[in-house]
């Protein structure tokens, strides 16, 4: 274990801060640290989103093309494999797209949670009020 691990953080000025405003001060500066890394995924996410709805809408319409050529044609073409084989791939598409906007909403509930608890925690900083059991200043 690190020697005064969690009981001292450092302020800007480089001076030792001790006790829960020390961790707080630590748990802020990791939050805002983390926060442009969490909202560039989220926005990846987002775009990869996009993109796949609009792969599925592709694979749709060349599936519908695929079915009217198949019928318009007079010699018989066995285009239903490739049928197959697209509508396999947009059922793919779609697990995909689940996956990610189930990660994007847990990414949504924790960045909310993290906002939620620093707010929380600069008010009871602003207020000198500390939860029962921790340390006063």
């Amino acid at each position: 274990m690190m020697a005064g691990a969690g009981s001292a953080a450092v302020s800007g000025a480089g001076t030792p801060v001790a006790g829960p405003a020390g961790r707080d001060l630590f748990a802020e500066g990791l939050l805002e640290f983390l926060r442009p890394a969490v909202q560039q995924l989220d926005s990846h996410v987002h775009a990869v989103r996009e993109s796949q709805v609009e792969l599925r809408e592709q694979i749709d319409n060349l599936a519908t093309e695929l079915c009217r050529i198949n019928e318009d044609q007079k010699v018989a073409l066995d285009l239903d494999p490739y049928v197959k084989k697209l509508l396999n791939a947009r059922r793919r598409v779609v697990l995909v797209n689940n996956i990610l906007q189930n990660a994007q909403e847990r990414l949504r509930r924790l960045n909310h949670s993290v906002a939620k608890e620093t707010v929380r925690r600069r008010a009871m900083l602003d207020s000198g009020v500390y939860p029962p059991g921790s340390p006063s200043k």
